[in-house]
């Protein structure tokens, strides 16, 4: 944590060791995760290693992905882990980083697909398929893997009795009013430019519209395998709120967000404790369609910033049938036909 600061306080862990012998083992079973260089990510992948599962770790290529992996052999000796090469960013290494896993796993399938990686508030910049950097890394791109990666699914829960497309979401999906489709359009450089104040601005705009189309893309997806009647799951996990990368980045963005970060570092929860929704929607009990987040935070239910990882009522627009239907149609012409 930084030093100096106008508070000295350390995240919590309160409920973690507890939570982690309480789950279900992993032992044969396939779980692949995006984003796990750090923080919730990496968490969720050691644990899962921990609990006997067949590891993938989907990160850009980088001494920090090489490192993790590195870690999580060290830690857990009798692990089954590997990295599959995976530049959210980029439709092209995405699809590649799909084909690479149906060619190692088209036999035995997928148990768990855990969409974790994002990117929080960052410069209005078009990727190279000209969607927006936040928007392509955060929804489309884990679109396009679990479209390309469902027939793995599939043959697991054949296999093995159920599967699950696990999405992560945040606090943040309820900031915005309605899910916007210029958000999901190919309008990269054109989504109000860059500046924040706090947790304000064009920059945080965008993060919160992706975590927004996490959770709708949930319940759309949802929707379409209960109707097929599928032992596929799709559930969504939100962390609350953790000291893990995004928040370090925040705390280095400006003088007035590092002292508005100083001032609320107390309420910080470990990485370890953050992880524990997402946890318990790769390999907890849980039914599709649900979203899981911490319990409590300083107004109690009202605003969940930490505690247990329990169950949620969705507002409305995140299950409104219209924005299921437009998120799916754009993300199907941003990556392709699905036919779910």
């Amino acid at each position: 944590m930084p030093s100096g600061g106008v508070l000295e306080c350390e995240p919590s862990t309160k409920w973690f060791p507890i939570f982690v012998s309480k789950l279900s083992g992993a032992t044969g079973k396939v779980v692949a995760v995006t984003g796990c260089t750090s923080g919730t990510g990496f968490v969720c992948a050691l644990t899962c290693a921990r609990k006997g599962a067949h590891v993938v770790m989907l990160n850009r290529s980088s001494s920090r992905a090489s490192k993790a992996e590195r870690q999580i052999r060290d830690l857990v000796p009798d692990s089954t882990v590997e990295t599959i090469e995976c530049d959210l960013a980029s439709f092209t290494s995405t699809r590649k980083a799909a084909d690479t896993l149906i060619q190692k796993f088209g036999a035995q399938g997928v148990d768990v697909l855990c969409c974790n990686a994002g990117v929080g508030s960052s410069s209005d910049l078009a990727t190279e398929d000209g969607y927006g950097i936040q928007m392509q890394t955060n929804h489309l791109s884990h679109f396009l893997l679990t479209t390309k990666c469902f027939p793995l699914l599939e043959m697991a829960a054949k296999q093995r009795g159920e599967a699950r497309i696990v999405n992560h979401s945040s606090l943040a999906r309820d900031f915005p009013r309605t899910l916007s489709e210029k958000h999901l359009g190919p309008n990269g450089g054109q989504l109000g430019g860059n500046g924040n104040y706090l947790i304000f601005g064009p920059s945080w705009r965008r993060y919160y519209m992706t975590k927004l189309a996490n959770s709708v893309a949930t319940q759309a997806i949802h929707e379409r395998l209960k109707a097929r009647r599928s032992a596929v799951k799709a559930v969504c996990a939100a962390p609350g709120l953790a000291y893990t990368g995004m928040a370090e980045k925040f705390a280095s963005s400006g003088l007035i967000d590092s002292l508005f970060f100083q001032l609320t570092k107390c309420l910080l929860q470990s990485a370890e404790e953050a992880t524990m929704p997402l946890l318990q929607c790769c390999l907890g009990e849980v039914s599709s369609g649900a979203c899981i987040e911490p319990s409590s935070g300083p107004l109690g239910p009202v605003i969940r910033l930490w505690g247990p990882a329990v169950e949620v009522k969705l507002s409305a627009k995140v299950k409104d049938p219209a924005s299921c239907q437009m998120l799916w149609e754009l993300s199907e012409k941003a990556c392709g036909e699905w036919k779910l």
